[in-house]
């Protein structure tokens, strides 16, 4: 950077100085700090040859709060709040990257007494829980293996821990100890040596202060830390942070070089539960761990982030995430100077594997054998599964700790998937795949698959996956198509097979199976000979459920192209009234946020498709409706001239609207503190200049008001939450109308004032002979997820029985709130914002001159069949079995019979020594040989003494001479009543 500014005036810019242990090595960064004035010297860096990448600095704010006792843990105890530094005008996207921990109500201790009290055992630990203990008597403790906590610090007496190798401090306070506490619960989680047992006591801490006592953090300090981890050789890092900004692009290209290096990055999923979408990042990457919570219940966590990954959307399909969930509610780990407290979170869950992978590693002979494809290999693999819980709630399942083991010292370099197999009929764990049979005419289903590549950081798919059906099972009924990542790199990549009805099965209903093929080669390290690869061969099982097609009545195209989120643009919330968290991130996507909506519509029997391409890119004489919902995109020409076509041919349309106001855009604008500028959103919570395009043709448009309220409707209760209202409709359509505040002046001028007969509802049925109708409706909240109050899936029902069957509901045809149509005349429509960014993010367009323009219509997705080489063989029956990777048998590995021994620990008494005093021993801590060592021999001893009593009266029983009983003689009158009764033969 300083040599593409060196020609230029040298007050305008200057490199910031970073003081940290990082400083006296090679950086492949810098901060760059430049006038606001000078902004012009951002396209000098851009352009120089030498610099990948001009993002900004980012800057982060984090507060604590605490949860009443006995909370769920559905508000978060760290909640963090970032605020942009920018350094970079083109860039409006704030980092959200949070601490994932929430306090359980033990955060502090209570202090409460009781006279009379309830007797009851120390409550075991979650290594013991896991039995991380059977693992210790082997003499595993984690020694040998680097373990970086990124966090809040450690103190640096602190009686918990044994082996501090490293304390460094990366932000702008001089100090290394922990203020908050955070940072020393998840090392105590990991290492913790006595009372709250950490899994690895033995193992090398190395703690990493990058968050302030104010809660602060920079990007750049982690960046560098980061470095440092690399320079350090770390093998294992816990990071309990993240945030939905999976395109900050330098914070994913470090976490991938991190990996790349063999650091095996752990790292918490996310507190957004239960709503699905809201996976976390850095966690939501291939290469890293990604972990949820559960309870002692084995259920999944409320606060548990849900799956599918994001970063596909529109056009493809997310991702299986988590990756696996362990404890992460009530969790006991340090306190901050001493004792124990309990915290709940994904941010605790985090930790619990980070610590049974270091206690992994360290059993493990051959170290070169373990990296974070391998370890994340063994954990899938041996993960249990939760019943009656979806992969994108539990990922592979539970964490199983000795399975675990067992997989990893029987562990050979090889690839594997993830998922192992693809079965659309196995509910619930493979929803929404199973949710939806198949059938001939449909959008294709796409199944994201994930490569890991154990053998190497590098790898390739050698020739082309193979589709092999298998005939005795109708496998040649469906068609397949894949596409893959050209190099997998680090450790993972993707194959996408997109699953299709094969034509002669239009009107079959059935079972169909067969398996995808292919190889992995990667670089063989320790080879000699130049050039050589070791190759892995793996089988992916497919099974689906084929129904004839169902009629274009009860199909429903869910358009998935014209929705816009978080990353990479601002795009505001659609209520307002959600202040804590203004970025809509969640994917708008049927299976995400819309979920609820997707399982009632799938319930009254229609088939949901998505739309993930342009309008031009669907056969619509094939459905019955197009649902378009909180749509923020622009519309191709071409798009518009094709649906009013589609329209006046039979499909119909339904729209769920929302705000746009640019008044409250300007309103709800955030402060760049760096080039002081204030940045607004990109567009509302819909881009309704975008919609009235798209639905003039037909006299029809939506105003800018703003407007929230209860309700009643067709004798159903309903809230109106930042919705919009019909500004125009015909004048033979219906338009219901209903009385709402106008949230725009309370935004505005802090107002409030109610307005009668708001247009909220209209239908209309067009002209032309067959075609198609149209209805819509201002506000989308009340059927997403993430914002609904009350629902109105009845609403959309009515809605679709007149789209799709013509039947006008009663209760809205007669209804009391009907009103004339609005002209539109008195008011002019909405426009677009003056000045805004939307190009930048766009599909549709790009910039022109100032003047944003459309661009090219792109080509329709194509995809290439694969080529089937049938097998005339026998499907296996069991998709899911033990998932066994290729060099493994568990059950022929043995553990030792150490039964249900768990060892009990004490807190240390006053005055007594936090070291280790007991040297030699398996177990850590002066607890373990008191506890640990001596109730087994005693037990033992026991044992024995009552087996010698039982030898001893058993030896003498037998050594008794025996005695002849006397013979009893009978008495006279017996013998001789015996001789006169008669008997019968």
């Amino acid at each position: 950077s300083s040599s593409a500014l060196r020609n230029t005036e040298a007050e305008n810019w200057r490199i910031v100085e970073r003081e940290n242990p990082a400083s006296d090595y090679p950086s492949d960064f810098e901060v760059v700090q430049i006038r606001q004035d000078a902004r012009s010297r951002l396209l000098t860096l851009q352009d120089h040859p030498y610099i990948k990448r001009v993002t900004p600095q980012r800057k982060v704010f984090r507060t604590l709060k605490l949860l009443s006792a006995g909370g769920d843990g559905s508000s978060s105890c760290n909640d963090t709040r970032w605020v942009q530094k920018w350094q970079s005008w083109q860039s409006s996207r704030p980092l959200r990257r949070t601490s994932l921990s929430l306090s359980s109500g033990f955060w502090h201790a209570t202090g409460r007494h009781s006279s009379r009290r309830l007797l009851r055992a120390i409550p075991r630990h979650v290594a013991q829980i896991l039995q991380a203990d059977v693992l210790w008597q082997m003499g595993h403790t984690g020694s040998g293996v680097k373990v970086a906590v990124f966090d809040t610090g450690l103190s640096e007496k602190h009686p918990h821990f044994k082996n501090v190798k490293e304390r460094t401090n990366w932000t702008n306070e001089k100090t290394l100890d922990d203020g908050l506490g955070h940072g020393t619960f998840v090392a105590g989680v990991i290492a913790s040596m006595r009372e709250c047992q950490g899994f690895a006591p033995d193992s090398e801490l190395h703690i990493f202060r990058v968050f302030t006592n104010n809660q602060v953090s920079y990007t750049s300090w982690f960046l560098d830390a980061f470095n440092y981890a690399i320079l350090k050789k770390i093998d294992v890092l816990n990071l309990s942070i993240g945030g939905p900004d999976f395109m900050d692009h330098p914070f994913v290209d470090k976490v991938w070089e991190l990996t790349a290096n063999r650091v095996i990055m752990v790292s918490a999923i996310g507190n957004d539960g239960p709503l699905y979408g809201t996976l976390n990042n850095p966690a939501d990457q291939m290469d890293v761990i990604g972990v949820g919570g559960i309870d002692f219940e084995d259920n999944i966590a409320r606060f548990s982030s849900r799956g599918m990954t994001t970063w596909e959307l529109p056009g493809g399909y997310g991702r299986v995430k988590p990756d696996i969930v362990t404890y992460g509610s009530g969790v006991r780990g340090s306190g901050m100077k001493e004792g124990c407290r309990s915290l709940s979170g994904t941010s605790v869950a985090s930790p619990v594997v980070a610590g049974a992978v270091t206690l992994l590693a360290s059993t493990v002979l051959n170290r070169e054998l373990v990296n974070p494809a391998s370890m994340k290999q063994a954990l899938i693999a041996s993960a249990r599964r939760l019943p009656g819980v979806n992969m994108f709630e539990q990922g592979h399942g539970k964490l199983d700790l000795l399975r675990a083991y067992q997989i990893l010292n029987s562990y050979r370099p090889q690839a594997s998937l993830s998922p192992s197999y693809i079965d659309l009929t196995e509910c619930p764990y493979m929803w929404p795949y199973c949710s939806q049979p198949i059938y001939y005419g449909g959008m294709p289903t796409i199944v994201n698959v994930t490569i890991l590549n154990g053998m190497g950081v590098t790898g390739r798919i050698v020739d082309k996956p193979i589709w092999q059906p298998y005939l005795p099972q109708n496998g040649d009924h469906i068609d397949v198509a894949v596409s893959y990542s050209p190099v997998l790199w680090p450790w993972a990549g993707y194959l996408a097979v997109s699953i299709s009805v094969a034509k002669k099965a239009a009107s079959w209903e059935g079972i169909a199976q067969g398996h995808v093929m292919l190889t992995v080669a990667s670089p063989a390290e320790n080879d000699s000979a130049v050039g050589g690869e070791m190759i892995s061969t793996v089988k992916l099982p497919v099974k689906v459920k084929i129904v004839p097609t169902p009629p274009r009545s009860k199909r429903v195209l869910w358009d998935q192209y014209h929705n816009l989120r978080y990353p990479p643009g601002y795009f505001p919330r659609d209520n307002l009234r959600m202040k804590n968290d203004p970025l809509d991130w969640n994917g708008d996507h049927i299976h995400t946020n819309f979920r609820d909506m997707y399982q009632h519509l799938r319930s009254m029997g229609y088939f949901v498709e998505v739309l993930g391409s342009p309008i031009t890119c669907f056969d619509a004489s094939q459905y019955g409706t197009l649902l378009m919902v909180d749509s923020e995109e622009e519309y191709f020409p071409e798009e518009i001239t094709k649906l009013r076509r589609d329209i006046d041919n039979g499909l119909s349309l339904i729209i769920f609207s929302d705000w746009y106001n640019t008044s409250v855009m300007r309103k709800v604008k955030f402060y760049d503190e760096n080039t002081r500028q204030w940045w607004m959103p990109d567009t509302g919570g819909a881009n309704i200049p975008a919609l009235n395009d798209l639905i003039s043709v037909w006299g029809m448009a939506f105003s800018d008001g703003l407007y929230e309220g209860d309700f009643t409707m067709a004798d159903h209760d309903m809230y109106y939450a930042s919705g919009c209202s019909i500004a125009r409709f015909p004048e033979d359509g219906v338009v219901i109308a209903q009385t709402l505040k106008d949230q725009g002046l309370e935004v505005l001028k802090q107002e409030t004032a109610v307005v009668d007969n708001v247009p909220v509802l209209g239908l209309y049925q067009t002209p032309s002979e067959g075609g198609g109708r149209i209805a819509l409706y201002g506000d989308s909240n009340c059927i997403d997820d993430s914002h609904r109050q009350k629902d109105c899936f009845w609403l959309l029902d009515a809605l679709l029985q007149y789209t799709s069957y013509g039947v006008t509901p009663p209760s809205l045809l007669h209804s009391q709130n009907k009103v004339t149509p609005p002209a539109g005349t008195d008011k002019p429509l909405p426009e677009r914002l003056e000045g805004n960014h939307l190009y930048r993010y766009s599909k549709v367009l790009e910039a022109h001159l100032g003047d944003p323009k459309p661009r090219p219509l792109p080509a329709c997705p194509h995809l290439s069949w694969a080529k089937p080489q049938p097998l005339n063989e026998t499907a296996p029956s069991n998709l899911w079995k033990h998932q066994k990777l290729l060099s493994v048998d568990i059950d022929k590995v043995e553990l030792p019979n150490v039964g249900a021994y768990r060892p009990q620990v004490r807190p240390l008494s006053p005055g007594e020594s936090g070291a280790w005093d007991i040297p030699g021993g398996i177990m850590p801590g002066r607890y373990n040989q008191e506890v640990g060592q001596t109730i087994p021999m005693f037990a033992f001893l026991g044992a024995m003494v009552v087996l010698s009593f039982f030898v001893v009266q058993l030896t003498k029983s037998r050594s008794k001479p025996k005695r002849r009983k006397p013979r009893i003689k009978r008495p006279l009158y017996l013998q001789q009543q015996q001789q006169q009764t008669p008997h019968t033969v």
